[in-house]
């Protein structure tokens, strides 16, 4: 495909008064990965559900695959897998079953089913599982399952809804390999996730929404290049203490300030120096360290809230 994957210009989700996407514009191209990163209520879950043809825009233009979902949602969802925010999958079967029949929604013929369903499971790791049932399966291993169902059909984009949400790090690691491994094979990506390390991890690009609106959009590394200064200084300060004050303690030190529960975010350019003019000042902390900036930086930035908020 020439054309985008996802195209939509001015695309609005209302539920009755609520607007849940208030009239957002991208694009997504093929073989892309691309994230919709934001706090929960931001519109990211809404706008997931209208690309995959489970939701009907309110207003504006939406095309998945070219195609219009008000008219062609059917064929758009036989072209997509789907990885929903918390696995749907049939508990009291296996491991096998879970995919053959998943398969046959598709009208797949049963030999091909099985022939895909053996790739996946040794794509996901779980040939060794095949025939257990899945209820006493770990988290790890039924989020890898349901990516494995996602793609019985050989989609030619996969949505993602918060992939990794509670996963240990090891599964989380583990399936971010494996979505590379998707990308490099031409599948587009397209995921909303609250973690800033998988979208600087696994997009290409992104956006970053808020109050239903998009309010930056980029390569992750240009975003934060643009928003934020080069290193950031986080200042842990005693539990009793108050944050905003000794944030504009130490604005003098950096470029900007940022006070959190427990500790204040200095933005600067050279983050060594600014942290040994703190302490040569006399500044107390229970500790001080340097950080590349990131996205998170980025979000604090724009939003002027943490993404647990």
């Amino acid at each position: 495909m020439t054309m985008p994957v996802v195209a939509a210009r001015s695309l609005t989700k209302r539920f009755g008064a609520f607007v849940a996407v208030d009239g957002i514009d991208f694009e997504i191209a093929p073989g892309e990965a691309f994230g919709f990163l934001g706090p929960n209520g931001a519109g990211k879950t809404s706008t997931m559900r209208m690309i995959g043809c489970v939701s009907p825009r309110t207003s504006g233009e939406l095309r998945v695959l070219g195609l219009d979902p008000a008219e062609s949602g059917a064929d758009i969802r036989g072209r997509i897998g789907v990885v929903p925010q918390e696995d749907n999958l049939d508990t009291e079967l296996t491991v096998w079953d879970n995919l053959m029949i998943y398969g046959r929604y598709f009208d797949l013929p049963r030999a091909d089913i099985r022939e895909r369903a053996a790739e996946l499971l040794e794509f996901v790791q779980l040939s060794d599982r095949r025939d257990s049932k899945v209820d006493p399966l770990s988290g790890g291993m039924k989020r890898r399952l349901t990516i494995a169902r996602s793609l019985i059909n050989r989609p030619e984009a996969l949505l993602l809804d918060e992939p990794t949400t509670g996963l240990d790090p090891q599964a989380r690691h583990l399936l971010w390999d494996r979505l590379y491994q998707l990308k490099r094979s031409g599948v587009t990506l397209v995921l909303t996730t609250h973690y800033m390390d998988e979208a600087e991890q696994l997009c290409d690009r992104l956006v970053i929404m808020d109050n239903a609106k998009i309010v930056a959009e980029g390569p992750p590394r240009k975003l934060i290049a643009d928003s934020v200064t080069r290193e950031v200084v986080e200042v842990r300060l005693p539990l009793d203490a108050d944050t905003a004050f000794e944030a504009a303690r130490l604005k003098r030190f950096g470029d900007r300030t940022e006070p959190l529960a427990d500790r204040v975010l200095v933005y600067t350019d050279d983050g060594d120096a600014t942290m040994h003019a703190a302490v040569d000042e006399g500044f107390g902390a229970d500790s001080m360290f340097v950080r590349r900036a990131s996205l998170e930086d980025v979000f604090l930035i724009l939003t002027g809230r943490t993404l647990e908020d």
